[in-house]
């Protein structure tokens, strides 16, 4: 949890006054027991009517200051906790932002949701809960055994004993309950993992009549982590009867032993009466400490996986340097390139090594799982090659900034994601001053313009979240004209023609040729009728090259494009 104070630099001053009013509203607490005790012993033994009238309105009085005071500072430790919150989850998204692919994929989607949401929000109020009670509960417990001490030093002997033995059962819960919620954060990694799937693959499930095992499996983990739940609740719930039972034990004994004192004469009915009221003091505020040691424990078992997301690096290290390209050069080079996935036994590309001159229509196609997606995210630099050179323009991409080499590249994934908002506003991620006419030039170009004429509000028409107001074949083609916007000098298309029909495909390949002049255009695909009209085709297989050059030779000099070939067309169509 210390690692992430730093997040509250900007609330230096909040930190201070929070805690500060927190000690005085203290302080005024512990004169309360005197003012009790001398209107036991002077106003009710005298039947002084107006020492006590006035001793209660300073008790009114020292209440109110308190109160004041408390607001005070709940106020300044909200703007502070609040702000830490803003200021750690912007920072851990910013992270989150600047990690690869690799980092994505070994940390996963739904723990990093996890963390970003339910870790901070309990980081935050454990803050919240520090900033308010850290202070002020020991200077409460403390102060009031000094306070016994003035009052009579035999029976303060009593806060002493108890005091430790409170603190003991304070530890034993806190040791005990760490790993606990440290459990209880993981499977809630596991539910939200579970929950998204099943949201995402409904039809999928449904389609195999698979409802009642997903229920079954989400009601297992949900009764595990109702189970660590309840056992870290018994622990915790140990705390208040275990800090009861100490208070309540040196109650008894302050009252006991205070009779004896009083009959003796050595001690008034009103001290006594103010070293009970210190203890019950001591007993609410370590109720209070209790609950701040909980939420403090669940905040430190949160932000431990919140410094877990922190400590990983990103991969890919950004070059701050402008490059200077070779007007001359290949527009993509692979220079024996391999690559490997993390803990991957084996690589997924294998000595790779390809040049293409700018303006040319490269196919790349192989089998499943052969590495086209990963070839091409390489050109992109979502992961970094592991061996070899990947070199734009005659530049290691490794030297590119990022924002340069994505200018450069405009690339359509394999599955078409649009975000909630207008079309226009999705195909100006590329460009933001996008015009009309480039819009609509891209729309043109992407086989879309006429669904978005049809549309009653056009480049208004809101598209709804995943989408889901749009087929595949329209995402498909909105996702290809959003990356047309931007006219990149090189254009990647991933499978991303799979949900269209032949007839739009053709119409795509057409005005791709037409249209994109001196553009470089990677078609992945498996459809050989897409590919076989490029300039040439890469041919892949486990990861290796094992054919580049044009339909006609492929299909005569490598076994794996004929196969390709004839498994989709017959032999006189090929």
């Amino acid at each position: 949890m210390f690692k992430l104070v730093r997040f509250l630099k900007d609330y230096k001053k909040e930190c201070a006054i929070g805690p500060l009013f927190k000690f005085l509203e203290a302080c005024f607490e512990l004169l309360v027991p005197l003012v009790m005790a001398g209107i036991i012993d002077t106003g009710i033994k005298n039947a002084d009517t107006i020492y006590i009238y006035k001793m209660g309105g300073l008790m009114v009085f020292l209440g109110v200051l308190g109160l004041v005071c408390s607001l005070t500072a709940q106020y300044f430790a909200a703007k502070a906790s609040m702000g830490f919150g803003t200021a750690l989850r912007s920072a851990l998204f910013n992270h989150v932002s600047r990690l690869s692919y690799s980092e994505l994929d070994e940390i996963g989607t739904p723990s990093l949701i996890t963390r970003l949401t339910g870790d901070i929000n309990q980081a935050q109020t454990g803050v919240n809960l520090v900033l308010r009670l850290f202070l002020r509960s020991p200077f409460i417990v403390i102060g009031a055994v000094i306070m016994a001490f003035f009052v009579d030093v035999k029976l303060a002997v009593i806060f002493l004993i108890a005091t430790p033995l409170i603190g003991a059962v304070i530890y034993f819960v806190m040791s005990a309950t760490v790993p606990c919620y440290q459990k209880i954060q993981a499977t809630l990694d596991r539910i939200s993992l579970l929950t998204r799937e099943n949201l995402a693959g409904v039809r999928v499930i449904r389609a195999f009549s698979k409802q009642n095992e997903e229920i079954r499996t989400f009601g297992t983990t949900c009764g595990v982590l109702m189970n660590e739940q309840l056992w870290a609740g018994k622990i915790a719930a140990l705390l208040n009867p275990a800090t009861y039972v100490v208070v309540n034990a040196a109650v008894i004994a302050i009252v006991w032993g205070g009779g004896f004192q009083v009959n003796e004469g050595r001690l008034t009915q009103g001290e006594v009466i103010a070293l009970v009221n210190y203890m019950s003091q001591i007993l609410l505020a370590l109720v209070a400490l209790a609950n701040l040691i909980i939420a403090f424990t669940k905040a430190s078992a949160c932000a431990v996986r919140i410094n877990e997301v922190f400590d990983i690096s990103p991969g890919l290290a950004e070059s701050q340097q402008p490059v200077c390209v070779f007007t001359d050069a290949p527009r993509v080079v692979f220079d024996d390139v391999s690559f490997s996935y993390k803990k991957a036994e084996e690589e997924a590309l294998s000595h790779i090594s390809f040049s293409v001159p700018a303006g040319s229509v490269v196919g790349i196609i192989g089998g499943t799982g052969a590495g086209k997606t990963t070839l091409v995210n390489l050109m992109a630099r979502f992961y970094d090659v592991t061996k070899g050179r990947v070199l734009i323009d005659g530049v290691d991409v490794k030297k590119y900034p990022f924002a340069e080499l994505h200018r450069k590249i405009g690339i359509v994934p394999q599955k078409a994601v649009l975000f909630k908002g207008t079309l226009r506003e999705n195909l100006c991620w590329g460009k933001k001053d996008a015009t009309d006419e480039e819009i609509e030039q891209a729309l043109k170009i992407a086989q879309g313009w006429e669904f978005v004429v049809s549309k009653p509000d056009r480049l208004e028409t809101m598209i709804t979240q995943g989408a889901k107001n749009l087929s595949g074949g329209q995402r498909q083609r909105l996702t290809i004209a959003r990356a047309l916007v931007g006219r990149p000098e090189i254009l990647i298309l991933d499978d991303s023609a799979s949900a269209l029909d032949f007839a739009t495909d053709a119409a795509l390949r057409k005005a791709l040729k037409k249209e994109t002049t001196g553009m470089t255009v990677f078609l992945v695909s498996q459809r050989v009728s897409t590919l076989k009209n490029a300039d040439f085709i890469i041919v892949l297989d486990d990861g290796k090259t094992v054919g580049i050059g044009q339909h006609d030779e492929l299909f005569e000099s490598c076994s794996v494009y004929r196969e390709i070939c004839l498994s989709q067309l017959e032999k006189e169509e090929v």
